[in-house]
């Protein structure tokens, strides 16, 4: 039997569980101590994503956190940014990436977004598609001079998805 996840908004005395979650996932897709140094400052959790962004973690019943996931949104546009979404190494595959997706569809869709989009990961370019997400792009990586990122977007209006 599968354990029952919550999830939940984030806290911020979560702070530091999160930014250790958001570094053993990333890391989990096979990049080095360098590269993930290099990330650090990017995947490290800020005070302001509790504040000005929509964040959400899910948790098993024992309250041990096993993913995040955040919305930001522009104040007027329609547009939201998937700007954080990881998932614990020994908790993928296990449809806690799909809820805490659900939670930002309903988000968005709450708020009237008409797109979504996000720099992926290229190994989490799959699993973004199979959430409705299409290439469009790439973008330069916020930490890694030279390397580019899928830019991917999932239009809310066009019935598309999961």
């Amino acid at each position: 039997m599968q354990e029952e996840l919550i999830v939940r908004k984030a806290d911020i005395s979560e702070k530091d569980a999160l930014t250790d979650l958001c570094m053993r996932s990333k890391q989990s897709n096979g990049y080095d101590d360098a590269f993930m140094a290099a990330c650090a400052d990017e995947l490290r959790v800020h005070d302001s994503w509790f504040i000005e962004d929509d964040f959400w973690l899910a948790e098993t019943s024992d309250g041990q956190i096993v993913g995040c996931i955040r919305l930001s949104m522009e104040k007027h546009g329609g547009i939201g940014e998937l700007e954080t979404c990881f998932v614990d190494p020994n908790w993928q595959g296990k449809q806690v990436g799909r809820k805490l997706f659900d939670q930002l569809i309903a988000k968005a869709q709450e708020n009237e977004l008409m797109r979504l989009g996000l720099d992926a990961d290229p190994s989490a370019e799959p699993f973004y598609a199979r959430m409705g997400f299409a290439t469009v792009g790439r973008t330069p990586s916020g930490s890694i001079a030279g390397r580019t990122l899928p830019r991917m977007e999932l239009n809310l209006n066009a019935g598309q998805g999961r």
